[in-house]
């Protein structure tokens, strides 16, 4: 027999009042009982499981590290045999690591006799709205949730829940990105000059809507048009010479490992003529060639383009990607035109991110 609306509503008063509760809480007719629901939380790529000890914090990255302090994620409950949202855009925050959530006890148990499918996204957002018959919901992020990089949970049924335990499946939805560097001059006496000095993306897309298709543990991107610029390097490291030496871009430095680079999260976005690029800031060492001796130079400056770097000019969201930079110094005719270029432009999938 179905439920009248009117029973779903104090339901999900009672369960939304009740999962503040830290104890059982004393009511006139005696004491009312809470459940505590914990959450196993996993962050897989392309539906496979990342080892715990590269699993992703879900932390806000920042500047190529991982903040310490967790955000909470938001909670969806879909009950499909009555059409009602019974846990609508419940917070949950963590507490040394492990995410909990205090429900009234009946609720619980009334959740465990209905086809109550369970869905999660990160970071929380306080409003989402719900679509196509609640099989659906759209969360607008702004440009400080996409700074967290955002992942969504596949939908879990009631049905899997075990010991109070919901386990969720986080993946992400956004992309990775960020950046490669050497020194591809063919001539040895070219070779090494070359300082780094700053390097800035522009015009990453950082504000949309996503909508998650809670049936189908799919979604799709709605893009807002607000776009940002990246700076992505500010330091003087030399740039080494030939792949064999490439180095991947840190905040200030250059660094060995990927996971030491620093990556910034974006939207995924159509890459247009004339849009989407990258500049590069570096100077040069002064050096003698033929008997003629040519100063230093700062501050040289060289902007590459993104259109026809992808399949499709598309970036696909739950991807990685760093861009491989080729600096070449080999056609050089007076001391001002020093003419850097993009050598064999290379885009990459890094299957292996520490934290992605």
């Amino acid at each position: 027999m179905f439920l009248n609306r009117q029973k779903y509503a104090l339901l999900l008063v009672l369960a939304l009042c009740s999962a503040c509760m830290k104890e059982n809480i004393p009511s006139p007719g005696g004491v009312k009982s809470s459940q505590r629901v914990s959450f196993d939380v996993a962050v897989t790529r392309e539906g496979q499981a990342i080892p715990p000890e590269r699993q992703a914090s879900m932390s806000p990255a920042t500047k190529g590290s991982v903040d310490s302090d967790e955000l909470p994620f938001g909670l969806v409950g879909i009950d499909y045999d009555h059409n009602a949202v019974v846990v609508d855009n419940q917070i949950v925050y963590s507490s040394g690591g492990n995410y909990n959530l205090f429900f009234d006890a009946l609720v619980w148990d009334e959740f465990n006799t209905q086809n109550v499918s369970f869905s999660a996204y990160y970071p929380y957002v306080r409003d989402i709205k719900y679509e196509d018959g609640l099989e659906a919901y759209s969360i607008p992020y702004a440009v400080e949730e996409t700074s967290a990089g955002p992942m969504v949970s596949k939908t879990v049924e009631m049905a899997v829940a075990q010991l109070n335990i919901v386990p969720l499946e986080f993946q992400h939805i956004t992309n990775d990105i960020g950046y490669c560097v050497c020194d591809v001059t063919p001539d040895p006496n070219l070779q090494g000059l070359i300082h780094l000095r700053k390097v800035v993306a522009h015009n990453v897309a950082s504000a949309g809507v996503f909508v998650n298709d809670i049936a189908l543990s799919h979604g799709i991107w709605h893009r807002q048009g607000y776009y940002r610029k990246v700076v992505v390097f500010e330091g003087d490291a030399v740039v080494g010479v030939g792949s064999e030496n490439e180095k991947f871009i840190g905040y200030h430095t250059l660094e060995d490992r990927l996971a030491h680079s620093h990556r910034y999260y974006s939207i995924p976005d159509e890459i247009e003529v004339g849009k989407q690029f990258v500049e590069v800031f570096f100077d040069v060492e002064g050096f003698t060639l033929n008997g003629f001796e040519y100063p230093p130079l700062e501050w040289q400056h060289a902007k590459y383009m993104l259109y026809g770097l992808l399949p499709d000019n598309v970036f696909v969201y739950g991807r990685q990607y760093t861009f491989h930079l080729g600096l070449d110094l080999s056609s050089i005719y007076s001391e001002i035109t020093f003419a850097p270029s993009v050598s064999g432009w290379e885009t990459k999938i890094f299957e292996n991110n520490d934290k992605f």
